[in-house]
């Protein structure tokens, strides 16, 4: 029974170096890069980086016009926001794919 009970124990370490190996084995293993996808005026564009500033989707939108604002689309009631060079803007899915949209600058009340 002693005899018995040292396999037990030398199958129980044997089980937990395996176990540990295959967790080191998982670790090494690379995931792949997750992609994220955001829309501009209709134009769907990707990225491996889950938050951008405005200036990093902004270079991304070929002969983009600087003289436009580039707008970030609320997500249910909430207002659109203006997104300038600084802001950042995650890209996680929590409520579908960011969709942005540009615009002329607002001249309200000017004459």
């Amino acid at each position: 029974m002693l005899k018995l009970s040292a396999q037990t124990t030398n199958i129980g370490l044997v089980i937990s170096k395996q176990s540990s190996r295959k967790g080191r084995m998982a670790e090494d293993v690379k995931k792949p890069v997750e992609k994220y996808f955001y829309f501009v005026d209709g134009v769907k564009y990707e990225s491996d980086v889950e938050v951008l500033t405005g200036a990093q989707i902004k270079a991304r939108i070929p002969n983009f016009d600087h003289a436009l604002l580039l707008m970030l689309e609320g997500a249910g009631k909430e207002p659109d926001s203006i997104v300038t060079d600084d802001t950042s803007i995650s890209l996680a899915k929590d409520k579908g794919p960011r969709r942005f949209f540009t615009t002329p600058p607002a001249t309200f009340g000017r004459r």
